[in-house]
């Protein structure tokens, strides 16, 4: 089925629509929710969260990439269950190993300050995104959004484990760079 029927039947409130979105979608929003938790079970639970938000997402929003939105509902469903499981120091997931190599570049000012430059700060990480070649940008994406492991990404763009930790590693000197250029305080 379709995106576009996927989401008609969102908007019909036809029951259906979960049942076609786990068809379509399961295994993605799975391997994003099980990369950051690290536990089958609460990555199940959180996809099912993830279709329940779709479900009352749709209408009055109408997705023009439905495969983004239910990665990005996933996500964020997840690292709020990762921020829940680890409140207590429950552990789980590959999240803090992903975190932690990004920690150096984000500020610590305060709340307001955040949120004021929250949205030149994603500018700035496009505008470098969209100036690395194909692959480089493609591993840092599935490293920092779909917390893919290294030996995951290696595997995905057929070379070793080492490469792509040197070139993750250049990468992040880079943005690094790239953000201050750009006047963000690091």
């Amino acid at each position: 089925m379709d995106d576009a029927a996927i989401v008609r039947l969102y908007w019909d409130r036809n029951e259906q629509a979960i049942p076609a979105t786990a068809e379509k979608y399961g295994s993605y929003c799975t391997a994003i929710a099980r990369n950051i938790l690290g536990s089958p079970e609460d990555a199940e639970e959180c996809v099912n969260d993830a279709y329940m938000q779709a479900w009352n997402a749709m209408p009055p929003h109408r997705p023009s990439i439905l495969s983004a939105f239910l990665g990005k509902l996933t996500r964020n469903v997840s690292l709020n269950r990762y921020k829940y499981n680890t409140a207590g120091k429950r552990g789980g997931g590959t999240a803090p190993a992903v975190l932690d190599e990004l920690a150096e570049l984000v500020s610590d000012a305060d709340p307001v300050e955040q949120e004021i430059d929250r949205r030149e700060l994603l500018k700035a990480i496009d505008g470098f995104l969209a100036q690395l070649p194909a692959e480089k940008r493609g591993m840092f994406v599935r490293r920092y959004w779909y917390f893919d492991s290294v030996s995951q990404i290696a595997s995905r763009f057929g070379t070793t484990e080492n490469r792509v930790s040197v070139t993750l590693h250049r990468l992040r000197s880079k943005l690094h760079d790239h953000l201050l250029k750009g006047g963000f305080a690091l």
